[in-house]
């Protein structure tokens, strides 16, 4: 009887612990879209208080903006997830940093989230694929920031084992430890810039929403978070995939290229998004412009003839 009593309150404790963890999801979730939003809404409401907006204010805003986003799709996304190249420990820890002050969670748990992404892709199990609702629209919240409402342990279960490589690194595992004093400083810093420039309080905090709260709603609201979302549904599809990834033009500059997205489903192990001549992609050129210092190396890359073989194959589906 002790051994059945035993056996019940480890499963109610378990029950409490996963109750507890889904409304801590659940909470974070309110944050993570409400919070940048509100920043927003806030920095717009400022010239009418006396407060105009300033070039100082819009270089923290795009020069923060360029910094994280190179951390989260040069780093998080090329790097850590699908280890299209190889890097330095210095070079590796730095995109690590970055991508951290991104308000889109730490490394692993974001490198581990993606990769079971690309393990189910718009298939049950997919974390937040647009095609899993049998409505347009619910699909595409879902996708685009409804999916983080869901709790960790149902949207993506056993998600932890997708990045254990990460996990043994312990450079990397100490920057995600530390995930929330890097996020932090990815509001601190632009705050401090503009305070010693403008030598004022009222600068310094100015800088705080648009170095912060302004990048952030406009990195992940705006741009970034259409990829689950836009880059599922519109667009066009030259490459077969096992998935209804697409590129999309007009999201390229502002996510460093991730946008052409059928070309990252078809090979997903490359470096480079834009495939093709005219393919503008930011994320790619960072990359070879590191290669070229000597920073990085081992860049992967679809060859002509993988190319070839991905377009017949989607031309036979047609």
């Amino acid at each position: 009887m002790s051994i059945e009593s035993d056996d019940v309150a480890a499963a109610a404790s378990r029950e409490a612990t996963l109750a507890s963890l889904a409304t801590l999801d659940r909470r974070l979730a309110w944050v993570v879209t409400c919070v940048p939003v509100a920043g927003f809404i806030m920095a717009m409401i400022m010239p009418f208080a006396g407060y105009p907006i300033t070039a100082l204010q819009i270089g923290l805003w795009l020069g923060m903006h360029v910094l994280i986003l190179i951390g989260v799709e040069v780093g998080f996304h090329r790097h850590f997830s699908h280890r299209s190249y190889k890097a330095h420990n210095a070079v590796r820890v730095t995109l690590a940093i970055l991508g951290s002050m991104a308000f889109q969670g730490p490394v692993i748990w974001w490198a581990a989230t993606h990769r079971r992404h690309h393990a189910y892709s718009d298939k049950p199990g997919d974390p937040h694929s647009p095609h899993l609702h049998s409505r347009l629209m619910q699909g595409l919240f879902h996708a685009h920031m409804g999916w983080l409402f869901v709790p960790a342990s149902t949207r993506a279960p056993g998600w932890d084992r997708y990045a254990q490589d990460l996990y043994c690194d312990r450079s990397i595992f100490r920057v995600h430890t530390m995930y929330f004093f890097w996020l932090t400083a990815g509001f601190v810093v632009p705050g401090i810039i503009a305070g010693i420039v403008t030598r004022s309080i009222s600068g310094a905090l100015l800088g705080v929403l648009w170095g912060g709260f302004v990048r952030v709603f406009i990195m992940n609201h705006v741009f970034y978070w259409c990829i689950n979302s836009v880059t599922h549904t519109f667009g066009t599809r030259p490459f077969a995939s096992d998935d209804e990834s697409t590129n999309n033009i007009w999201l390229a500059i502002p996510t460093l290229g991730q946008s052409w997205h059928n070309n990252h489903h078809a090979f997903p192990s490359s470096a480079l998004m834009g495939l093709r001549w005219w393919e503008m992609d930011s994320g790619g050129w960072v990359i070879r412009a590191l290669q070229k210092a000597g920073l990085v190396w081992a860049v992967k890359a679809p060859t002509r003839s993988d190319m070839a073989r991905a377009l017949k194959r989607r031309k036979a589906e047609k």
